[in-house]
Parts: C-alpha cells; sequence; structure tokens
C-alpha cells in the first residue's frame, strides 16, 4: 500500500487524502445518524446523553465545513483558495464586528477594514510577499485605524472602540490568511504537496479540539467521587469555570499529547521528520487550544453562547468564527514556526 501511494504523482496522493478523509467522516455521519434515529422512536439515554450527542454532531458539522472548504480550495488551485480564504475571513470579521457596539465615528475605520485592509492582506499572501504580509497589520494597520478614527471627530470609549475592532482583524484577518500562506511554502523535494500542509494543521488541531472536549464532557468534576482513579485524574474542576466549564488542565493535557502523537504519526505526508511534526503538532495545538478558550472569554464578555447575529451564525447553528476560532491562532504559530526552523 505504501509503495502504491509512492508511486502516484502529488497530485493523486493529495486526492487520495481528501477519499479517506470523506470516506471518514461519511461512516461517522451515517452512524451517528442511525444512532439519532434510534433514539428519538425509543429515547433510552438521559438528558446528559443527549447533550453529548448534539456536542459530538456539531463538531462532526464543523469537521465536515473544514474539509469541504480545503477542498474545494486544493481542487481549484492557489489563487482560489486565497480568494475562498479571504471570504472567510470577511464573514468571520462581520461576525466579530456584529457584536461589538459601534458608534458613527467608526464607520470609515469598518470601511478601512473591510474593503481595504482585508482586500490587500490577501494579495500580500497571493503573491507571497511574506516578509510584508506579517508585519502589514501588526504595524502599519494597528497604526492607521486609530488615526481615522481620530479624524471621525468622536473620542467617546475611544480606546475601547479601537481596540475591539483592531483585535477582530488580527483575529479574523491576520490569522486566517497565514492557511493559505502555507500552500505557498516551499519545502526541496516537497513541489506540490503543500495542501498535504494546511491538512496536518487542520487535522492536529481539530484532533486537540476534540479529544479535549470529549474529556472534559464524559468525565464531568461533579461526577468524580467513587469513579477509578484514572477517571478521577481525568474528572478535574474547570481552571477557568467563568470563561469555560470544560477547560481544565488534565482534559487539555490529554487532548495536547493525543494530537501531537497523531501529528508524529502523520510525518510521512510533510516534510518533516517524526520529532519535527511532534514538536509542530504540539506548537499548533497549544496556540489554537488556547486562542479557542481566548474567543470564549469574548463571548462570554459578551453575554452570547455563540458567534453570530443573536447567536445564530451565517453558517448555521453556530457562527462561521466558532469553527475557526483555533484555526486563526493556530495559523500564524505554526507559519512562522515553519519559516524560521526551516528557513522557507
Amino acid at each position: 500500500m505504501n509503495q502504491f501511494l509512492r508511486s502516484l504523482t502529488p497530485t493523486q496522493q493529495v486526492a487520495a487524502l481528501f477519499v479517506i478523509v470523506f470516506g471518514l467522516l461519511t461512516i461517522v455521519s451515517v452512524v451517528t445518524l442511525l444512532v439519532g434515529f434510534r433514539e428519538r422512536r425509543n429515547a433510552a439515554h438521559n438528558e446528559a446523553w443527549q447533550r453529548e450527542l448534539h456536542d459530538f454532531r456539531n463538531l462532526l458539522r464543523t469537521s465536515w465545513f473544514m474539509v469541504v472548504i480545503f477542498w474545494i480550495g486544493w481542487a481549484l488551485g492557489e489563487a482560489v483558495a486565497t480568494v475562498l480564504f479571504g471570504l472567510i475571513a470577511f464573514l468571520a470579521l462581520r461576525e466579530f464586528i456584529t457584536l461589538s457596539p459601534t458608534r458613527r465615528g467608526d464607520h470609515r475605520s469598518l470601511i478601512l477594514a473591510f474593503f481595504v485592509v482585508l482586500p490587500i492582506q490577501f494579495i500580500l499572501v497571493g503573491t507571497a510577499r511574506f516578509d510584508l504580509f506579517t508585519v502589514f497589520i501588526p504595524v502599519y494597520v494597528f497604526i492607521a485605524i486609530p488615526v481615522v478614527s481620530a479624524l471621525a471627530n468622536d473620542p467617546s470609549q475611544f480606546l475601547e472602540r479601537n481596540a475591539k475592532l483592531q483585535w477582530g482583524i488580527m483575529v479574523c484577518v491576520y490569522g486566517m490568511s497565514h492557511v493559505p500562506a502555507l500552500l505557498l511554502l516551499s519545502f526541496p523535494s516537497y513541489e506540490g504537496k503543500s495542501a498535504f500542509l494546511v491538512f496536518f494543521l487542520v487535522f492536529v488541531v481539530q484532533t486537540c479540539m476534540v479529544v479535549q472536549h470529549l474529556i472534559a464532557r464524559r468525565f464531568t468534576y461533579s461526577a468524580a467521587e467513587g469513579r477509578p482513579p484514572l477517571q478521577r485524574w481525568l474528572a478535574r474542576e474547570p481552571f477557568a469555570p467563568n470563561v469555560s466549564r470544560s477547560f481544565n488542565w488534565a482534559s487539555w493535557g490529554v487532548g495536547m499529547a493525543i494530537a501531537s502523537v497523531v501529528g508524529a504519526l502523520m510525518s510521512f505526508i510533510t516534510p518533516f521528520r517524526f520529532d519535527q511534526a511532534l514538536a509542530m503538532a504540539l506548537i499548533a495545538c497549544v496556540a489554537g487550544s488556547m486562542g479557542h478558550l481566548v474567543m470564549k472569554a469574548l463571548k462570554r464578555d459578551r453575554g452570547i453562547p455563540n458567534w453570530g447575529q443573536k447567536g445564530v451564525g451565517v453558517t448555521g447553528a453556530n457562527g462561521l468564527l466558532d469553527r475557526v476560532d483555533a484555526l486563526c491562532f493556530a495559523a500564524p504559530i505554526f507559519f512562522h514556526s515553519v519559516r524560521w526552523y526551516f528557513g522557507v
């Protein structure tokens, strides 16, 4: 089997990867659908189990969304992939700004963010101007936004309004722009296989989030008494309960460990050695999981369960930003770690 895969061209190898992933997701989706049908006809589980099934379906939909997006981007080429991720960044920033109070004096800054900053950032990515696109937003845009806002002659809550807009641009535009940038990295003897690098990043981050979520849901702190030692160790008290009821260091550590090992086992589809793939997966997972926690804190501050208008985003039951928040934090850290270590 391994010999057969090596005999394929890079394009055929990437296509085979997507066939395998779509097949696995289809099998899991069918099983989940059948379980749901059986539960509707003959409810045999309690409310907690129903919530777990609902959460798992949300995670499954997120996985489908990410895989389909990356498949479309790969199938239509690097230029279309850059435009596609630019559109995702636009919609994510729209969700973020919708739930952030704005005033009349912010209109020019918002126009600058959506129709000037975002297109320029992705044009810089598409033309592989890496040195400029990495500093364009944190340096030039972060100075320009408050200048434009000051010229609007509205000092009310000036610092808060500008900080929210800058943070939204940083997460939704700057972070997301690093995903298509991975497609343009050039490694020796790795031409035509950059889609594997994007898949590696998304898969390990999503694996980390799923494992962490399932462990935290399965081993709740309130039900820890009377369980075996391992289950009691996993059923830790939430570390930041006002931000997230499902985040604790035990589930986080297990998620890191499993996702890092998975990343190391996937080293054969990347330009990394086994140990390098392990380290890069760990870096991506730490950044993604901490970013997800930060975005939860922002949602608690706004008093909402999900991003999007009234908690219902443009993509359905959960907001688009809920589906890509971990990736927005993981992508720039992963991208710059790879560029720095390998000198590409």
